[in-house]
């Protein structure tokens, strides 16, 4: 039964109360930035700044690394071998410069500029969109002591941060004065509607279970032992204990980073390119690298929400992180080359018939339980 937890195989209806407790009285997650002021021998507001401008500084550069081996390395690499082909070999060790060859080739290309463009628009969009995706991990718990910030409100916090990007792809289209860049900025909008509406219901049910906003409570209550069996605990994660919302969670995730079969807004074999159709040089870069982060802070989400975060046995717990983010993203990598594009009309059923009264369910569902438990 949902919520239903068992340490070593009895029964405790309140666990997922007893979690949350237990997660309160632990007391506050030393942050990163506090880390490095303390280490620095800094106090007061000067500390708390430059703290966090390093730590910023330091997660932020995890993230753009992850980012250059995922985009340009490894996304070849896992759709070759999903599709029985070869992929990149000649540039280095594994074809591993492929990074730096890729960087300098576009980097060095001549920023072309439409004719008929909104400049300011047209210039911001593709800076928000990385950047959103960026300040969604200020307050995701990346390992001991590897959080920017933890507030009470921080689950809250990643999701309105990661939305911004919704902007981005509508300033894009509309200023690129290109009626494919329009469509596709106007399909954007219509996926995200429909689908970034199931995704926060989906992420209240955890909340739901775990009684609070704050992303390192959320991890703490997920500590509990869900069930023993001879001898092997398996851990509360909310994925074992609502797998259904987990499902729901996952998928419409999907549609919120535009991956098979949701890419609807850059569909080439449609319109071209979407949005970015009329962006060259460094601006394709930083759509290309926004939409990777992006991919990034969807797994760092269900990670927190759903399998326990940065907790895991044997292994540090942000090598825990990675190979979470990581398996989402090789996920999506799959849904890829194996998963076809379903046509714009589906997209809005999927979404408003679907997801939306499927999400619902699943938070009235989990909200009866809950109370019935508690």
């Amino acid at each position: 039964m949902d919520g239903l937890l068992l340490q070593s195989g009895t029964a405790t209806p309140t666990g997922t109360a007893n979690a949350t407790a237990n997660a309160s009285a632990a007391g506050p997650v030393t942050t990163l930035p506090e880390t490095i002021s303390g280490a620095l021998g800094l106090s007061g507001t000067f500390g708390d700044i430059v703290g966090g401008l390093i730590g910023a500084f330091l997660i932020a550069n995890i993230m753009l690394g992850m980012t250059a081996l995922a985009g340009p390395w490894a996304k070849r690499k896992i759709t070759a071998a999903f599709t029985d082909r070869i992929a990149v070999n000649r540039i280095g060790p594994f074809g591993l410069l492929i990074i730096v060859a890729d960087a300098v080739r576009l980097l060095s290309k001549e920023l072309i500029v439409p004719d008929g463009v909104d400049r300011p628009a047209w210039d911001l969009a593709p800076i928000i969109l990385p950047f959103s995706a960026l300040l969604g991990f200020a307050v995701i718990p990346l390992g001991s002591g590897l959080q920017l910030a933890d507030p009470e409100t921080g689950i809250v916090f990643a999701f309105a941060a990661a939305s911004i990007a919704s902007l981005s792809l509508v300033m894009a289209g509309y200023a690129s004065n290109n009626k494919y860049s329009l469509l596709g900025a106007l399909r954007s909008i219509a996926q995200n509607l429909a689908y970034e509406i199931p995704l926060v219901v989906t992420a209240a049910s955890v909340i739901i279970f775990a009684g609070t906003l704050q992303t390192s409570e959320i991890v703490a209550a997920q500590t509990e032992t869900l069930v023993s069996i001879a001898g092997v605990s398996i851990p509360g994660w909310y994925a074992f204990v609502n797998p259904f919302a987990f499902v729901l969670f996952v998928l419409a995730n999907l549609a919120e980073i535009g991956r098979n079969p949701f890419d609807i807004p850059e569909a080439p074999t449609e319109i071209v390119a979407g949005y970015q159709t009329e962006y060259s040089s460094v601006y394709f870069v930083l759509f290309y690298l926004g939409e990777f982060i992006h991919i990034f802070l969807g797994g760092a989400l269900i990670a927190v929400l759903f399998l326990g975060g940065p907790a895991g046995p044997v292994l540090p717990g942000f090598v825990w992180m990675v190979i979470k983010m990581w398996a989402f993203f090789l996920f999506t990598q799959w849904a890829r080359s194996a998963v076809p594009r379903v046509r714009i009309d589906q997209l809005i059923e999927i979404g408003w018939k679907g997801m939306l009264v499927l999400s619902f369910a699943n938070l009235v569902l989990t909200a009866v339980i809950v109370g019935v438990i508690a």
